[in-house]
């Protein structure tokens, strides 16, 4: 392909909000086809989350989101490395998102390793009634696939994220990480409502 349309390009950074120069490359690596672009971009985001998992994270902004009339409502911690990217008005709205995404699924934990092993156990115990009777090497899997769906919808980063439903929260902060070119990470979450 020659030459990327610019209208191309600009459709690929509104999706996944990447820089232009990001997104022409990401283009032009995929002969210009959008879906493998977004994989490349995904990729990219994911190995530069990596390189910077052992960075201090020094600053960061606490957001809420009060819902409707106020019957529900939730608050996290969004950590940066600075107070430059903290201050960021878009540092600041991901903050707000992430707030808003917490008020409308809930989520119970921000990561796997925020689940103890007592949990784990007690729910493969409680999926375990239901397989048996089936091989063993069967039951495991069964099991695993079990857990894994069970969790990934009650843990923030494997949630489908609210706003944009083809990318979860962890594709989020990691191309959040791209954007920015620091380490940022979800801190405490805490979520309210109004039982009627």
């Amino acid at each position: 392909m020659d030459k990327i349309p610019t209208e191309q390009i600009k459709k690929l950074r509104d999706k996944t909000g990447v820089s232009i120069m990001q997104c022409r490359k990401a283009l032009e690596d995929s002969k210009g086809d959008m879906e493998k672009a977004i994989v490349l971009l995904r990729r990219k985001s994911a190995e530069a989350a990596d390189k910077k998992n052992d960075r201090k994270l020094n600053a960061g902004a606490v957001a809420s989101y009060i819902h409707g009339k106020g019957s529900v409502g939730s608050m996290v911690e969004l950590f940066s490395e600075t107070d430059f990217v903290s201050n960021n008005a878009e540092f600041q709205a991901l903050a707000k998102d992430i707030a808003m995404h917490i008020t409308a699924a809930n989520p119970q934990y921000v990561s796997w390793s925020d689940i103890s092993e007592d949990v784990k156990k007690k729910t493969e115990d409680a999926f375990m009634s239901e397989v048996k009777g089936k091989l063993e090497n069967i039951q495991k899997k069964i099991i695993e696939g079990k857990l894994k769906s069970y969790f990934s919808e009650r843990i923030l980063m494997e949630q489908p994220f609210v706003k944009n439903q083809e990318i979860i929260v962890k594709d989020l902060i990691q191309s959040a990480v791209q954007k920015f070119g620091e380490r940022i990470e979800i801190g405490r979450i805490a979520r309210f409502s109004i039982r009627n």
